[in-house]
């Protein structure tokens, strides 16, 4: 068995496990909502084969499981002796976080029966109080909201190795043609002296050197990239930090042949380093 970086998230009902999940999911790993104990070493042997590309595994264990704290402890011991890295992350919050979630969400407590809610989830506390001290990671999260319980998981894969780098894709485009729908940020080029009526350029695109040199070398561009690539690159840690996946920088002019390709290349060659997931693209280059 290869050996993999193991999430396991566990904690209250109602700390935000799912919320957790996602955001290793997100990250690269491959993750599992309520995996029984017992059948963990056995998933391990076949998912570290089938998927080798996964950053790691992360799965939610916890009370739903009825033999989930009496095995625990014996399985994890075996996978870290096997060479896993098995890290615990506890979630918690308190009772009057716990019970507006509740009431917002409209879920049933696991633990209740015919008694109060209140009381489902004071009953919680102790069975998990030594899977609490054991954990490597407790995380309060009464005061998060959804985006900063996000941002605070993925920093602790970050901390791991196992972070996919985010994934850049420059894009450009013609307004003309429309706006393409899944940009994060749209940049409007067409403040630039435009080549389509330079006759000697005008059946050029923006990839060819002679169309470069008249976009790139206006002093209105050299001032506007100076600017926008201290926005990107300020940007880009922040969305890293909030565990953002993908992002697409579209830069449009009014064809999409011309300035928008000679910025998008710009872009490209000035993102483009050791250790960064990029590419660009020319939606509009062939109209």
């Amino acid at each position: 068995m290869t050996s993999a970086t193991i999430f396991i998230i566990t904690g209250y009902s109602g700390s935000g496990k799912s919320t957790a999940l996602a955001a290793l999911e997100d990250s690269g790993f491959y993750c599992v909502d309520n995996m029984p104990v017992a059948l963990l070493p056995k998933f391990l042997d076949l998912a570290t084969e089938s998927v080798p590309e996964t950053k790691g595994f992360a799965f939610v264990m916890d009370l739903r499981e009825k033999g989930f704290l009496d095995k625990y402890e014996d399985i994890f011991d075996s996978l870290r002796n096997q060479g896993h890295r098995v890290q615990i992350l506890f979630l918690e919050a308190d009772e009057k976080t716990l019970l507006q979630r509740f009431s917002q969400t409209r879920r049933q407590h696991p633990l209740v029966r015919n008694g109060s809610l209140l009381k489902a989830i004071q009953a919680e506390k102790e069975p998990l109080r030594e899977l609490r001290q054991a954990a490597d990671d407790v995380i309060n999260t009464s005061f998060y909201n959804v985006h900063e319980l996000r941002a605070a998981i993925t920093e602790i894969a970050r901390k791991n190795r196992a972070v996919s780098p985010l994934s850049i894709h420059i894009l450009s485009f013609g307004f003309k043609y429309g706006i393409p729908h899944d940009a994060d940020l749209i940049i409007d080029v067409r403040f630039l002296a435009n080549p389509y009526f330079i006759p000697e350029l005008k059946s050029l695109t923006g990839k060819m050197e002679p169309v470069k040199q008249f976009v790139l070398n206006d002093p209105n561009c050299r001032v506007f990239l100076d600017k926008y690539m201290d926005l990107i690159t300020y940007l880009i840690p922040l969305y890293e930090k909030e565990g953002k996946s993908y992002l697409t920088l579209a830069v449009g002019c009014t064809g999409g042949r011309h300035r928008s390709i000679a910025i998008a290349e710009f872009l490209y060659m000035q993102l483009k380093k050791p250790g960064i997931r990029i590419a660009v693209s020319h939606r509009d280059i062939e109209q």
